[in-house]
């Protein structure tokens, strides 16, 4: 059995009394992994920076325990625990060079200065910032600068890593950029990563293990592809990528849709004959061109290598179908045409509400 590197038991926490409480935690319980790269996602508001705060020791729950390997560190000072974070601004120390940026915490443990100069030689190293170690922070671009916090927050080696949303202020390019650089630099060390962010593409790219919050709650925990095609329920589906949800009641051999057409669906076996129920279904798992369903096109979106079909069915449902561009860029579909199309097997999936 893995290692446990952090476990929330039943942790809440709340702010506030009486009529003005609130709850932004909602005992949770969570084990992350020694070694992963875990990951917290969630629209604003869902609790997941709150968590994060609970592990780092900035805010202690109200009640449940928060456990660092077998510790418990839910009253613990956040100076006494071996975790660092990494904030969305870098709160770089402008009149320190990056390499006296990066020593600074091993220097203010008492560390001696020649042990210090070795470890910030080796982290310069691991972030690629060797020829920039006596430049001052304002010298550096953004992408340079997340490398020097990055770096400081490892120097001492921490057992955990705490990212609350540290890409957020990063152009795109850049932001893409970094997730791999993060990924990379998880690997190579064998620290434990915790990242908190709302960006479904980050969380995907760069995690382990994704936990999805919402109203201080973790709806499920899984990998990315797991995240991905298996949603429990129609929020995870619809925060996670883009997905059509249809809706049909359930019959012998499958669900009949509105249309009148019925089709399989992976998970069935809980659902009741006669139920309604919601189905998940995403657009690159659409097939047009065959198959007994139809619709008419209402409009095609190009995106470059991919391309959006937006369809039409008889009751006025709208399936939007995912597929490569050809290279001339034209997929022959036109609006107003009615096109026949499918879904690929063991893709259509029942959503909890």
């Amino acid at each position: 059995m893995t290692e446990a590197a952090v476990e929330a038991r039943s942790a809440r926490k709340e702010y506030g009394t009486g009529d003005k409480l609130v709850r932004a935690l909602n005992d949770v319980s969570l084990v992350i992994r020694k070694g992963e790269f875990f990951t917290l996602l969630g629209p604003s508001g869902c609790g997941k920076t709150t968590l994060l705060r609970l592990i780092a020791g900035f805010e202690s729950p109200t009640s449940g325990t928060i456990l660092l390997g077998a510790r418990d560190i839910s009253t613990m000072a956040p100076y006494d625990r071996p975790v660092n974070t990494v904030f969305q601004s870098y709160a770089l120390f402008p009149h320190l060079s990056v390499a006296d940026n990066i020593g600074f915490g091993l220097t203010m443990q008492g560390t001696p200065k020649a042990q210090v100069d070795a470890r910030v030689a080796e982290m310069l190293a691991l972030v690629k910032l060797e020829a920039f170690a006596d430049r001052k922070p304002q010298q550096l671009s953004g992408g340079q600068q997340q490398r020097v916090a990055l770096a400081r927050a490892l120097a001492p080696a921490p057992e955990v890593l705490l990212l609350d949303e540290p890409l957020s202020a990063l152009d795109l390019k850049l932001r893409k950029e970094m997730q791999l650089e993060l990924k990379r630099l998880q690997t190579e060390t064998g620290i434990t990563f915790v990242f908190v962010t709302h960006d479904q593409e980050e969380a995907l790219t760069m995690s382990d293990r994704i936990g999805v919050m919402r109203d201080g709650v973790i709806l499920q925990i899984g990998g990315p592809r797991e995240i991905y095609n298996k949603p429990v329920n129609r929020f995870v589906a619809d925060f996670i990528g883009e997905t059509n949800v249809l809706t049909g009641t359930v019959e012998q051999g499958g669900v009949r849709l509105p249309t009148g057409d019925v089709i399989s669906v992976d998970n069935l076996d809980a659902a009741s004959q006669g139920a309604g129920v919601s189905l998940a279904v995403r657009p690159e798992q659409v097939r047009i061109g065959d198959g007994a369903l139809q619709g008419r096109v209402a409009e095609t979106v190009y995106f470059g290598t991919d391309t959006h079909c937006h369809l039409r069915m008889s009751d006025d449902t709208e399936v939007v179908a995912r597929m490569q561009s050809p290279p001339s860029g034209d997929t022959g579909l036109t609006a107003g045409q009615t096109v026949a199309f499918d879904f690929v097997p063991g893709a259509v999936r029942v959503l909890e509400d």
